[in-house]
């Protein structure tokens, strides 16, 4: 059997823009194919067990080509056993807000990836604990619609990093993509991750 060809370029199943940034800022080339699966909670699903099938489901939700690399992920929030998924709505985000406040919380990610045979996964945790959130921050916080689309209802590297008082763990995990654990993934299921940078250089498809 004749080995795959070295990719030039990581296949990402997720149209999340900052799982796309951090990738290529670290300086992959990237092509998007959008995962479409259900993110229903299954009874009696612990959240971990949810974030895993999350990203796993989504990386064989995606077609791929011979020799392509293809990169799953799912993130979630977790609150006293509770996942906090994106607000319905400005009053969803403000309630939510006022819970992490003075709190500590756990953002999981799980990352799935695959090139030809080879497949991999990994979880990371982050605890992250904030600071106590005023009213006053509370509602200028969402007047502003930053916490909108956002799993937890705030985004640590925006306007949100303000409420945060420390962070124990990978930062690039709470923004959608554990960078070091994901780039050490992607040398375990064989790929040779410095040419795939500098492979980069000739753009992505």
């Amino acid at each position: 059997m004749s080995e795959l060809p070295p990719p030039s370029y990581l296949v990402l199943a997720s149209g999340s823009p900052r799982r796309r940034e951090l990738l290529e800022r670290s300086g992959f080339a990237i092509v998007v194919r959008t995962a479409d699966v259900d993110e229903t909670i299954l009874p009696g699903e612990i959240p971990t067990a949810h974030v895993r099938r999350l990203a796993t489901l989504k990386r064989r939700s995606v077609p791929v080509e011979p020799g392509e690399a293809i990169l799953a992920a799912d993130t979630i929030v977790e609150f006293e056993g509770e996942i906090l998924g994106k607000p319905a709505g400005p009053e969803e985000a403000a309630h939510t807000l006022r819970r992490l406040s003075g709190r500590t919380h756990r953002v999981h990610t799980a990352v799935s990836a695959a090139h030809g045979t080879h497949e991999g996964e990994i979880l990371v945790t982050t605890e992250v604990t904030m600071d106590t959130i005023s009213e006053a921050s509370v509602d200028w916080y969402v007047l502003g619609g930053e916490p909108l689309d956002k799993a937890g209802s705030y985004a640590i590297q925006g306007a949100a990093a303000a409420f945060v008082r420390s962070v124990r763990g990978s930062v690039t995990n709470v923004i959608g993509l554990p960078l070091a654990e994901t780039i050490t993934l992607l040398g375990g299921i064989g790929l040779d991750v410095d040419a795939l940078r500098l492979a980069s250089f000739g753009g992505a498809p």
